[in-house]
């Protein structure tokens, strides 16, 4: 019997096994392992539904019914499931292309007992991991559990009287023992190679299996956790990390993983603070400016479509959560007589509208130069649909604490308007409110 080699938690880094003795088994030559054809028997099964019944042509023998009854890819990939025509293991069935049925078929033409079998599959699979070679050391140790887990059916469905006969022949606990062993080791393995192709999800269902079999297998919790680091899952990774410390403190790989995941969990921590000091930092200015409209009387309202004001919006300034703070609005200066219009960012509830008007006329537009501070007005309209003339020194925060006043999708909208034609402008407002 070989000795029972296991890969070390930084294989991958050192990449230096030591030597495995010669195999105690000889591949012979291959069996053939498929029934041969027989008059009675048909290369696939027969679909009568689709041979469409003819009373003028004699019925086709059933050989070449079997194969008019698929379509050409049918047969393709029937064929692909048997041995004989197999061109890879993805064309079988199973998950990420195992068969272990198909692995187990295989192994049968080795010699030795079910542990000698799964030790040479195992140590092919070292071999070619010293070469990086993930994806065929994972077949390798697949084959050899496809091996060890059949054996394990297989003495389940025996008789009790078959199984003590067994074991006093030639299956003995030493041998039981030693086909766990190597199923463990397969199981540790096989998560290596699927750490390596960061296939983290088997990694960890791989080390699951091993720690089944042996609870205290420090590589199943090493490479465990590596795996649920890579996946950012840091308590699990943690957790996983921490179990197998407890089994062996000594343990380098898993102290250097442990200072890892600390490190991690601390950058979490403090972007998590941050997030938690934003929140209520938000919270505690959405409180205040809450408070201060209502303290000032001032009404808001919000429609299904607001417009998009990108970062413009009702705030306290200069600092949102003081409450001597000075509420700040979005304002804009609508020119409904030229169809035109301004916006002031922050229209502060102290400030007149001429206060700003002084810096935007003239009008760009105003060819005329008909808007002048002297020969304009200023109207604002209800929530009722009415309208409310607002004085020249008349602060905002006035306006905008009167009854029936309200803002809109947090936006302040001023009309402004020529003296000589407001009251025309406002007969036109009437009419078109009582149409």
């Amino acid at each position: 019997m070989s000795r029972v080699e296991e890969l070390p938690d930084d294989f991958d880094e050192s990449l230096n096994l030591n030597p495995p003795p010669a195999p105690a088994y000889a591949p012979p030559s291959a069996p053939n392992l498929l029934p041969t054809a027989s008059s009675e028997s048909t290369p696939f099964p027969i679909d009568a539904t689709r041979l469409e019944p003819n009373g003028t042509t004699p019925a086709l023998p059933p050989h070449m019914a079997s194969v008019r009854s698929h379509t050409a890819d049918e047969i393709v990939q029937m064929m692909n499931r048997t041995p004989l025509f197999m061109t890879s293991l993805e064309s079988t069935a199973g998950e990420d292309g195992d068969n272990m049925e198909l692995d187990a078929l295989r192994a049968l033409q080795y010699e030795g007992t079910p542990a000698e079998v799964a030790q040479g599959f195992k140590e092919q699979g070292n071999e070619v991991v010293k070469l990086k070679r993930w994806k065929d050391g994972k077949e390798f140790y697949t084959k050899g559990l496809a091996v060890l887990v059949q054996r394990e059916k297989d003495r389940s469905l025996k008789s009790p009287d078959e199984a003590g006969k067994r074991l006093s022949i030639a299956e003995d606990e030493a041998e039981i023992g030693k086909e766990k062993e190597l199923e463990e080791i397969c199981y540790v393995n096989r998560a290596l190679c699927n750490l390596e192709i960061k296939n983290y999800r088997s990694t960890t269902l791989d080390c699951a299996s091993a720690l089944r079999l042996n609870p205290k297998n420090t590589k199943a919790y090493y490479r465990s956790s590596l795996a649920l680091f890579a996946l950012d899952k840091v308590l699990e990774a943690s957790d996983a990390c921490a179990r197998g410390l407890a089994i062996d403190p000594a343990n380098g790989a898993l102290k250097a993983l442990a200072i890892k995941i600390e490190a991690r969990q601390k950058s979490l921590r403090a972007v998590e603070q941050k997030k938690h000091k934003r929140e209520q930092r938000t919270q505690k200015e959405k409180l205040m400016l809450n408070t201060a409209l209502r303290a000032r009387n001032i009404r808001t309202r919000s429609t299904a479509q607001p417009p998009d004001m990108e970062d413009a919006s009702i705030h306290l300034s200069p600092d949102p959560v003081a409450p001597t703070s000075t509420l700040m609005f979005p304002v804009v200066l609508l020119y409904p007589l030229h169809l035109q219009s301004d916006f002031v960012k922050a229209f502060s509830e102290t400030d007149t509208v001429p206060s700003h008007l002084e810096y935007v006329f003239p009008l760009p537009w105003d060819e005329k130069h008909e808007y002048r501070l002297g020969s304009v007005e200023f109207y604002m309209e209800t929530g009722s649909g009415g309208l409310i003339k607002v004085g020249k020194k008349v602060s905002l925060g006035k306006v905008l604490g009167r009854p029936g006043v309200e803002i809109v999708d947090g936006v302040v909208r001023m009309n402004v308007l020529l003296k000589a034609r407001a009251a025309g402008w406002i007969e036109e407002m009437k009419v078109r409110k009582g149409r």
